[in-house]
């Protein structure tokens, strides 16, 4: 299932962060301003997922360290897509059964590898106007939502694999086309 845009978003894409830029390692910091500015990040944040063609997105990822994460997830076990976005997001509960299954990252362009996550997964956060939310995912919308939280928290799944499927992942980041890029910029 390929993600279509937000019917009138006006959000602008913008550069992804790639493996080892500093964003990326650092925990984000909370959100205190619910203005237009926030929208603004909200709207783009969606942009960028979209052009990436990926399924969620961490503000640190596009070089912004807030806590603010989208997601446009679709569940196959639920046949239910999942929209919409989290502030100051926080990963109250993960259980379940723990499922290595494939798993990517826009900042890791065309690397995946099997990454042990929770199968259910229950987040705690805001709307971009400051409401209160709370989420409840299983199956692959828990992946993602677990995904997201560890962005925000300055990880990223490579940091969740151990042995021979953390040295192929780190070995393939390494010898990607964008390394090169992402160490010269």
């Amino acid at each position: 299932m390929r993600n279509r845009p937000i019917p009138g978003s006006t959000g602008r894409v913008r550069a992804m962060s790639l493996l080892g830029a500093p964003a990326l390692h650092s925990p984000c910091d909370d959100v205190t301003d619910f203005g237009p500015s926030l929208a603004r990040l909200v709207e783009d944040m969606f942009a960028t997922m979209y052009a990436a063609n990926g399924v969620g997105l961490a503000a640190n990822q596009i070089g912004v360290p807030l806590r603010v994460f989208v997601y446009d997830c679709p569940d196959d076990d639920d046949e239910v897509r999942h929209l919409g976005h989290l502030v100051n997001p926080v990963l109250v509960e993960a259980d379940g059964d723990t499922v290595r299954g494939p798993e990517g990252c826009l900042s890791l362009p065309g690397i995946e590898a099997g990454t042990p996550r929770f199968d259910r997964a229950v987040v705690e956060g805001r709307t971009v106007a400051g409401e209160p939310v709370r989420i409840t995912g299983t199956g692959w919308f828990a992946r993602c939502l677990q995904h997201e939280c560890d962005h925000l928290d300055g990880r990223v799944y490579t940091d969740r694999l151990t042995g021979l499927r953390r040295t192929r992942a780190l070995r393939a980041a390494r010898r990607a086309p964008w390394a090169r890029t992402a160490a010269e910029g």
